[in-house]
């Protein structure tokens, strides 16, 4: 920008061929006026550019956009970095949350295996509960039955000792003795 701000253009050999065609050249005389104007300026003239300060605001723009954009790509950059970061976690802590579903689904099944296993032997244990409380109800009354019955042999078997004491007494006794030698023949 700053090489073309002093009219170096209308000094170069470019610009008075350029005047020699608008002189030669089938122009209305308005327009070959215009031209000559614009060509004729920068001769003689001492027109001193005042663009300098433009020039410096723009190249002062210039370097702030600049730093503006290293700053932004540096900072995009960073944040780029940082979301690949986030997303690498994420998937790992995804991964990792993916086996212990797997994980927690697996014991879930074995867990329901085991209730229903569990169930069926509660079912089974309380059937032969019932069937344990009806016999020991019956267990106590043929007890009883068994005790009764166990006392008449008991009181039985006391008369039947008692009865061959007797008759042991009786058979040991001298007149008995003297019988059984009266009825059975002698030899």
């Amino acid at each position: 920008i700053s090489k073309g701000a002093g009219g170096i253009f209308l000094q170069t050999n470019t610009a008075a061929i350029v005047r020699s065609l608008t002189i030669n050249m089938d122009l209305s005389s308005a327009d070959r006026d215009m031209m000559s104007s614009f060509l004729s300026e920068g001769q003689g003239q001492g027109y001193t550019p005042q663009s300098g300060q433009i020039t410096g605001i723009l190249k002062q723009m210039k370097d702030t956009m600049e730093a503006d954009l290293a700053d932004i790509t540096k900072s995009e950059e960073e944040s780029k970095a940082t979301y690949e970061g986030l997303v690498a976690a994420k998937e790992k802590e995804i991964a990792a949350n993916s086996k212990a579903i797997e994980e927690k689904t697996q014991r879930l099944g074995e867990t329901g295996v085991k209730i229903e296993e569990l169930r069926e032997d509660l079912e089974d244990t309380s059937a032969s509960y019932e069937e344990d409380k009806k016999f020991l109800a019956d267990l106590d009354k043929n007890c009883a039955t068994k005790t009764e019955e166990f006392d008449v042999v008991k009181k039985t078997r006391a008369e039947e000792t008692l009865a061959i004491a007797e008759t042991i007494k009786i058979l040991n006794d001298d007149d008995a003795l003297d019988l059984f030698g009266k009825t059975l023949p002698s030899p």
